[in-house]
């Protein structure tokens, strides 16, 4: 894309001046000396990468006007229009974006994007959720779970601990984002604990690092339990994340080695990640008939023409052959009843495989209503050639002076029985939060939600008490705070061959 040059006129004068020593007056001609038009470089080329790549994938093209097809007669009226807007972010989050997109988003080092979907981060490694202190602006954290081999993990933290501040400040809803999200690499937490049924600042400190890198592995906990004459399988698995489908078959390889005959599945701090991971998930769970549809992916009018039937998404009977998987049979369970542990952090992929599966099998929700995102996205970057669609054979191809990344919604998605509509969120078969106060431990049968879970399966109540005495009430996390953690992950089938991205003419 060119770069564009603005003139700034300056103005001359004409200079009049009166002789007081004579009733004449004398009018001096000054000869107007015009200043240098001063050049103002304005660089449209993230601009016209932003537009045409909404134009062509954006699910809400239609209903964006300036992403019209017609918006503009001419080149020289579109690059008008982009000169106009110099400033990007404003021109995507004003101009492009519509009104109820809650999970679009970008980033100016699509690697950053990259890395984030692949479950690479710069982190300490501590997952937590943030709740509202009663009555109080002011937030509290709670420790959901650490992340293996981080810097957490070697400090003396663990899951179910409450923090109140971060070096000495407190925390509130203004200022959390920039103590516990901003450029500090390391920070101090503050440290609280439950006194008569409050929140109360302890004299403790916990100080951790951020490093870049870091790869969690997204299968936290996986065990097999007995309950009476029944062998319940248990996994937790926190992102899908392509190239861990061999790992997920493994563990289910092990669950029928156990003979387990119920499953639950924990993906209440599960935000999201790569349909096709979620595809592998389902289809061990329910089974691997890969004439059974699994989803479908609806996009916008000029897409949909394009695609047709290829928007449908089946059961599949391996693992795939990508991001070193070894493309091995599924050791599918072939369930009829699944339980599946979601809350308020469940979003996405997490919700897909719920919505997925129903149609064919009982999914028992356990936990919390869900966040509600019914939609997909593609990382883009501006590779013309490419349809802008990411690729990384292709990363030669992209415009060196434009790195950034945009991963907008360019599709809703629909089980096999049509259903669509969740936006507001999956509500929950039981509901159950998780108590601020007892937390539990993850994967044991007396923590709270699994053993709910238990008592479903067995039908066998016995004394145990669910009452919760401090629900978390979830304001934010360590995950839910940036969008790009909440995705449902397209599998980069676009057809780009069919529909290259070109400059208005």
């Amino acid at each position: 894309m060119k770069k564009f040059f603005l003139s700034l006129l300056c103005l001359g004068f004409v200079i009049t001046s009166c002789n007081n020593d004579d009733d004449t007056v004398i009018e001096e001609e000054v000869v107007e000396t015009p200043e240098e038009e001063v050049p103002v470089v304005v660089d449209i080329e993230v601009q016209n990468f932003f537009w045409q790549t909404l134009n062509l994938y954006y699910f809400w093209q239609g209903d964006v006007p300036d992403l019209a097809d017609d918006r503009f007669d001419t080149q020289t009226a579109y690059e008008e229009y982009l000169t106009e807007n110099s400033d990007p972010i404003d021109f995507l989050e004003n101009k492009l974006l519509f009104s109820e997109d809650r999970f679009t988003f970008y980033n100016e080092d699509y690697t950053q994007l990259v890395n984030s979907s692949a479950g690479v981060s710069k982190s300490n490694g501590l997952q937590f959720g943030l709740g509202r202190i009663t009555g109080t602006d002011d937030l509290f954290g709670f420790v959901e779970y650490i992340v293996k081999n981080s810097n957490a993990s070697g400090q003396d933290i663990k899951r179910g601990d409450l923090f109140i501040g971060v070096d000495g400040q407190t925390l509130t809803v203004d200022n959390y984002i920039d103590l516990l999200f901003g450029d500090n690499d390391t920070y101090a937490l503050n440290m609280a604990e439950i006194v008569e049924g409050g929140i109360s600042a302890s004299d403790r400190k916990v100080t951790l690092t951020k490093s870049e890198g870091l790869v969690e592995d997204p299968i936290h906990v996986s065990n097999v339990i007995t309950s009476g004459d029944r062998k319940i399988g248990y996994l937790m698995y926190n992102q899908f994340v392509s190239g861990s489908e061999d790992a997920m078959n493994a563990v289910f390889a092990d669950f029928i080695a156990q003979g387990v005959n119920d499953l639950v599945l924990d993906l209440r701090y599960n935000p999201g990640g790569r349909g096709s991971t979620a595809a592998v998930l389902s289809s061990l769970i329910k089974g691997t008939n890969t004439s059974d549809l699994l989803y479908k992916t609806v996009y916008n009018a000029k897409l949909q023409a394009e695609f047709g039937s290829s928007t449908e998404n089946y059961f599949v009977n391996t693992t795939g052959a990508f991001d070193g998987n070894s493309d091995a049979p599924l050791n599918t369970l072939n369930l009829s009843t699944v339980y599946i542990i979601a809350t308020e952090s469940s979003a996405s992929a997490s919700e897909l495989v719920m919505v997925g599966l129903a149609p064919y099998m009982n999914v028992v929700h356990i936990g919390g209503t869900t966040v509600g995102k019914n939609q997909g996205s593609v990382l883009f970057v501006d590779d013309p050639e490419g349809g802008n669609v990411y690729d990384a054979e292709r990363v030669e191809n992209i415009n060196p002076n434009v790195q950034w990344g945009l991963q907008p919604i360019i599709s809703q998605v629909e089980n096999s029985a049509g259903f669509t509509d969740y936006v507001d969120g999956l509500v929950p078969d039981i509901e159950l939060s998780e108590d601020v106060t007892n937390l539990g431990v993850l994967g044991n049968a007396d923590e709270p939600l699994f053993a709910r879970a238990i008592q479903e399966i067995t039908g066998v109540s016995g004394k145990r008490n669910f009452d919760v005495l401090m629900p978390v009430n979830v304001v934010s996390s360590s995950k839910l705070y940036n969008p790009r953690n909440t995705v449902l992950l397209l599998n980069n089938s676009i057809p780009v061959s069919k529909i290259p991205v070109a400059e208005k003419k």
